[in-house]
């Protein structure tokens, strides 16, 4: 069967979900509207349920560190709701691909090769005319996270999804150190050493005045809606909220997968510098 009839069978798939969730009310847990079509894990099904109850006056997305969009939290948003959207990746072969697929001429999408900081961030969006209200920002570069979103003041989304590293676990708000060309693999050849803990993505929502409502079964995606968009969605703490991640991606100095569980991802990567949200500092993990 041509990759393509999968596609087509995937959507239909995802439709037909789509068309099986209750937008009328509060859920108690995202995990409750989960499901997958495109996205890596369960996220499609959460951002259904989030666009169709949530009242989101302009139909836009951005999303960042997209790959080649073929397993991204966008993808069935972008067909199956029309929206547009500008998609971000720091691979020129990547975005090439984008465009060579029928999707490119079929919605209104942009995709472009960059690879963002938080000194060029709000230009990138400004050139391709996205600014103030939209309706979802995904963030998701193994890195500076938390740099990016704290950075990101052109556009206002009603939602914003960011990954966080749950091996940073839920109590510290911490991050990587700010580093223009953050490479994870290059910092840390663990795959480990990436990214912000939920208490940081916690902290720095409040500053731009969102709320939490939780996290996806994979314990990688975090939640966040603009205060007074939130309708009756519940607003959880970070213990609340917090998912402890189980896939198993860490690497050896040879690039190999190493298949580290629970603590002992943590371990591997004790003594690496991070950045104290609250202190204001550096300190060791």
């Amino acid at each position: 069967m041509e990759s393509v009839n999968i596609d087509q069978l995937l959507f239909q798939g995802g439709q037909i979900l789509t068309r099986q969730l209750d937008y009328t009310k509060p859920i108690n847990s995202l995990l409750d509207v989960e499901f997958k079509v495109f996205s890596q894990w369960e996220d499609d099904g959460i951002i259904q349920y989030l666009i169709n109850y949530l009242d989101i006056p302009t139909k836009k997305f951005i999303e960042f560190g997209v790959e080649n969009y073929m397993e991204s939290n966008t993808r069935f948003l972008l067909m199956n709701n029309n929206w547009s959207g500008l998609v971000l990746d720091g691979n020129p072969k990547n975005i090439d691909f984008i465009k060579s697929q029928d999707l490119y001429w079929k919605y209104d999408l942009i995709a472009r090769a960059v690879f963002v900081n938080k000194k060029n961030i709000n230009e990138i969006i400004r050139q391709e005319n996205f600014q103030g209200k939209i309706g979802l920002l995904h963030i998701d570069i193994d890195g500076n996270d938390y740099w990016i979103w704290k950075a990101i003041n052109v556009v206002s989304p009603v939602l914003v999804i960011v990954e966080y590293n749950s091996v940073f676990g839920s109590e510290r708000a911490i991050t990587i150190p700010y580093k223009p060309g953050f490479e994870r693999t290059k910092e840390h050849y663990s795959n480990l050493y990436a990214g912000a803990s939920l208490a940081a993505l916690y902290h720095l929502a409040n500053e731009k005045g969102y709320v939490f409502i939780g996290c996806n079964s994979a314990g990688n995606n975090a939640y966040f809606v603009k205060r007074e968009f939130k309708k009756n969605l519940k607003e959880l703490t970070v213990e609340e909220g917090f998912i402890k991640s189980k896939f198993r991606e860490s690497r050896d100095k040879n690039g190999n997968l190493t298949y580290l569980r629970g603590e002992e991802r943590l371990n591997k990567i004790k003594g690496m510098p991070i950045y104290n949200i609250r202190e204001n500092k550096i300190e060791s993990l």
